[in-house]
Order: structure tokens, then sequence, then C-alpha cells
């Protein structure tokens, strides 16, 4: 039996990978993945990545990637407005979060989902005590994973452009007040290979940038 036709809010992250992965091994049918885009900004609200690098996971995946222009001052409002289009074009009956623990951000997507008629699902949903688990668990899943922001009050930019491998589990549970997982902005990552990719996603380390509270890698497509 086929399962819901669910779209998943990408972030292009670990987090999201993983809630793709345990779908897709529940036998649940992904149809589409969600990006917001801030008008004002054209770079990715989750982590600020280059939206041709979200198109190029989406294409190595085989799945169809949805960005959803939003504005800051109408975010929810215009996440709404697309969700219940795409419900329509993709013949939805769920969205998925990768969410782990916040129960605010539950919260939102819980509200929104209702809004638009759909079931609102997180595949990973676990207590705080977990993400170490968790994090142990995606390094062996065969995932690549590069980390590509950082909060500045939590990790220092050393921790750019680091993978996700046994040494960086192994660290991160030394820092001390930081999720494992980064649930908390600690940090962030951008996966670019692994079980369900059908091709890596090439990509190249650019510029630093210190923005206001945090530590941006400025990763790109290679150039000709």
């Amino acid at each position: 039996m086929a399962g819901k036709r669910i779209a998943l809010s990408w972030s292009g992250g670990k987090d999201s990978c993983m809630t793709l992965d345990k779908l897709a091994k529940a036998g649940e049918e992904v149809a589409c993945l969600l990006t917001t885009v801030p008008r004002e900004i054209g770079r990715t609200f989750g982590h600020g990545e280059r939206t041709e690098l979200i198109a190029a996971q989406a294409d190595a995946l085989g799945l169809p990637a949805e960005f959803i222009a939003c504005s800051f001052d109408s975010y929810t409002e215009d996440y709404v407005a697309r969700l219940g289009e795409l419900k329509a074009i993709y013949g939805l009956e769920a969205i998925a979060f990768g969410d782990l623990f916040l129960a605010e951000h539950r919260e939102w997507g819980t509200r929104v989902a209702e809004r638009v008629g759909l079931e609102a699902l997180y595949p990973l949903w676990m207590p705080p005590g977990e993400t170490g688990e968790a994090l142990k668990a995606f390094v062996a899943s065969g995932y690549r994973a590069v980390v590509i922001r950082v909060r500045d009050e939590a990790l220092s930019p050393a921790w750019l452009g680091r993978e996700l491998d046994a040494r960086f589990y192994a660290d991160i549970l030394l820092e001390r007040n930081v999720c494992p997982m980064g649930e908390g902005g600690e940090y962030h990552t951008f996966v670019y290979d692994g079980p369900l990719f059908r091709k890596a996603v090439d990509w190249v380390p650019g510029e630093r940038l210190r923005l206001e509270t945090t530590t941006r890698l400025d990763i790109g497509p290679p150039t000709a």
C-alpha cells in the first residue's frame, strides 16, 4: 500500500536529510521538498544557502524543489498561501518537519498544516537527551555533510567546513551547553551525498562571512 503524499520542509541540512531517510524507509511518498526564501535576501531562510545548491540537492535526490518566497513581515501568511497551492498541485496529504524537540517550532508547523488541511509529521521528535545518539546515527548512516554556519556564542569559526564524521561526533560532545545536533542553532550543515542521493552534489568552499550573531561559510557550486 502506498504511503501518504508528503511535502518535506527542507533546509538542506542533516535534520532534513534524516527526516527524508526515515520517511523513505517507512514507505511514505515524499512528493516535493519545500524551502523558504526571503524576498528581501534571496537566500534560504534556514541556513543562508544559495538556492542553486538546494536545487542541486533536489536533483540528486530525484525530487522536485519548491521555493516559497516569504517576507519577514508576513512569513506565516506567505507560507500558508503557497502551501495551499502546492497541496493542490501535488495532491499532498501531509507535511513533514525535521524538528527534534523545540515545542514552539512544532506548534508553528502544526498550526500551518491545520490551516491548509494537512497532517503535520515530526518523524525525528525525541527527548533532548537523545540527540547525542541521533548524531551518532547520522554519522554512521552514510550521508555526508559539512558545517556551513555556527552561532558565535556557541562555537568558534574553526568548526566551519568540518565533516560530520566520527571525530566531529567526539569533539562536539565535549562542548558544554551545545546540543550535539545543533537544535539550538549552534551549527548548521549542508548534506551533499549519501544513500538516497543518485550523485554527489559538487560544492566548493568560499569566504567566511561574519554576520550579526553567526559566522557562515559561503559555499557554492564549482565554477567552470
